[in-house]
């Protein structure tokens, strides 16, 4: 590997570091986007159960909205109870583009990676060409070590480019189709609230 990397020459080491960043951050993501932790499959029970009751502590509304994204959405809607539908309805989408806001947290830098990973391989291979075009000597012979050299540099910085690119973008899209299942999730369950608590279902 480290062969590799002395081969493909010093246009790869921004390629590395853009692969080890990627890296770290599809694994944050990976663990931080688990359903369970999102949308918990009970919580809406529990919270028809609370609200049915009568009105909800704020204590318990706080703990609500700490438990989970769903959970600041569902604690909106709880703190609004005794408001217009409208009003609890504004409420809940409010809080709803905050958390989308932050379940796309890093998916910036995602997509930046897997779109400017190709771009830093074909300047690595425009560095390997001009090495190419560098080792033609006066007379036309060419230095052998410097023409593989070259040939090096432009290969492996293409590839290594593709290689980065092209799984981080899989990720990438695969992150924002999760999240926006997950919020439309959220607005289905957020909905099935405020019409148990305006008296329109009965759960």
């Amino acid at each position: 590997m480290l062969s590799i990397l002395l081969a493909a020459g010093w246009p790869i080491w921004p390629l590395l570091i853009a692969s080890i960043v990627a890296l770290a951050l599809i694994i944050e993501r990976i663990r931080s986007l688990r359903r369970g932790a999102i949308v918990p499959p009970t919580l809406l029970p529990e919270v028809l159960t609370l609200v049915r009751k009568g009105p909800v502590a704020a204590d318990v509304a706080n703990k609500l909205e700490a438990n989970s994204p769903l959970g600041r959405v569902l604690a909106a809607a709880v703190r609004n109870m005794n408001s217009p539908r409208d009003v609890m309805k504004e409420a809940i989408e409010e809080t709803g583009g905050a958390v989308a806001h932050d379940l796309e947290k890093y998916l910036t830098t995602i997509g930046t990676i897997a779109s400017a990973a190709p771009l830093m391989g074909l300047f690595g291979t425009v560095v390997g060409m001009i090495e190419i075009f560098g080792a033609q000597g006066p007379t036309g012979s060419a230095n052998p070590a410097q023409l593989a050299s070259g040939i090096s540099i432009a290969l492996y910085n293409t590839g290594f480019g593709l290689a980065i690119a092209i799984p981080t973008l899989i990720f990438y899209r695969h992150f924002r189709r999760l999240i926006d299942n997950y919020v439309t999730d959220m607005q289905i369950q957020a909905v099935r609230l405020v019409d148990v608590v305006h008296g329109q279902r009965q759960g």
